[in-house]
């Protein structure tokens, strides 16, 4: 079964990330649970923005392989992670790939959105969106590529005001911080 052919499925697998992403890809769609798996890796992501003891988990080298097995077997307990996820989560440990875990998550959600005849939007804004703002932003960009696009969303305060709109390759910054940049630079020069 091919279930990662294409520019991003191709893409995706000259990585490390993207080799592991497309195994676990190819696990979830055997076992019909690409929709539980991605969840779970949104689970994970989440965990990852808010627990700096987990993020430390996931970075830290001096972590042992047998520790860190141990401590994301927990943490997919917590979780409540579907188990192709959490048998994932524990060969990444096992492996000392854990720090590649948010390249992962992000390769599998391409797959996943490809998969489904999505594109992924990767959107960075200075404070959350509103609901309306997401639905505004999803119908624009639907129309801009001709797709359905699911927004990857996350808030980065230093941007100041504007979004950072990623899709694939293409990339629009209307943040205000890169204004500044930008006028600072045009009155230097």
């Amino acid at each position: 079964m091919e279930t990662s052919s294409g520019n991003i499925g191709s893409s995706i697998q000259a990585s490390l990330s993207g080799r592991y992403a497309t195994a676990l890809f190819d696990l979830a769609a055997e076992s019909k649970t690409i929709d539980a798996v991605e969840s779970s890796l949104g689970t994970l992501r989440a965990a990852l923005a808010e627990s700096d003891e987990f993020r430390r988990l996931t970075t830290s080298p001096l972590v042992a392989r047998e520790e860190a097995m141990k401590a994301v077997a927990a943490v997919a307990e917590t979780l409540k992670l579907d188990p192709t996820t959490a048998k994932f989560l524990g060969v990444l440990a096992e492996n000392r790939r854990l720090a590649q875990l948010p390249a992962v998550i992000r390769a599998y959600r391409a797959l996943a959105a490809q998969h489904r005849g999505e594109t992924t939007a990767e959107v960075v804004s200075a404070h959350p969106l509103s609901d309306d703002q997401v639905r505004t932003l999803e119908q624009q960009l639907r129309q801009r590529v001709g797709r359905d696009v699911k927004l990857d969303l996350s808030v980065d305060p230093s941007l100041l005001g504007g979004l950072v709109v990623k899709i694939g390759s293409q990339m629009v910054d209307t943040s205000i911080q890169t204004r500044l940049n930008a006028l600072a630079h045009a009155m230097k020069g």
